[in-house]
């Protein structure tokens, strides 16, 4: 027993709990760039949004409003740290509402579908979707008696279909519910035509508008 004890006491260590298990992994984050797992994002200026506003809204006017959308969806503006700020984002939530407001409700199952069926068609509803639940976050969380800053919280008949939202003084409850309503009205159509799986891929999507 004593050979046993003096033995144990003088090889046995803990410098194996030094090893670092993942650098002999060869599929081991440390053994390559995790980087490459999030590509870099597009830079879009506020400029470059007030830009595809302009290109969108004449689409609106000649009647094409599945491009006026399309054109919305392919250049989304995302969270990159870099040139992409906050006011650029807020522009793009504004012109995708905008193109929204100005689509029938009897069109919105066929403009949709039009999308959905061209190619990456999948993706761009996908970034509808995470659109519609950023206008919703900012109509949720208007203050009472107050107004959100720059997302449109009223809804004013239209003779287009849905309604043109906008602020109005007094009247952030009725605003905010019928902004809602039309937000909601979209993911409803959205998860008709791209499914529920739509719902999933946004969640787990670590790029953000």
């Amino acid at each position: 027993m004593s050979i046993i004890r003096e033995h144990t006491q003088h090889t046995l260590t803990d410098v194996w709990r030094t090893i670092n298990i993942d650098a002999l992994q060869e599929d081991s984050s440390v053994n390559f760039d995790t980087s490459a797992l999030r590509p870099p994002v597009p830079e879009i200026s506020e400029a470059d949004v007030r830009a595809l506003t302009s290109r969108v809204r004449q689409l609106l006017r000649g009647g094409d409003a599945e491009g006026a959308l399309r054109a919305c969806l392919e250049s989304p503006v995302y969270e990159n740290g870099g040139s992409n700020t906050e006011a650029a984002k807020e522009a793009a939530l504004q012109t995708v509402v905008e193109v929204l407001q100005s689509i029938k409700a009897s069109d919105m199952t066929p403009v949709l579908r039009g999308i959905y069926a061209s190619e990456g068609g999948s993706e761009a509803l996908d970034v509808l979707m995470k659109y519609l639940y950023k206008g919703m976050a900012a109509a949720s969380t208007v203050p009472p008696g107050g107004s959100a800053p720059r997302t449109p919280t009223r809804v004013t008949p239209q003779p287009t279909g849905f309604s043109q939202m906008g602020p109005r003084p007094g009247a952030s409850s009725e605003s905010t519910g019928a902004a809602m309503s039309v937000l909601l009205s979209w993911h409803e159509k959205v998860v008709e035509v791209a499914g529920l799986g739509c719902i999933g891929r946004v969640m787990t999507d670590w790029r953000r508008v």
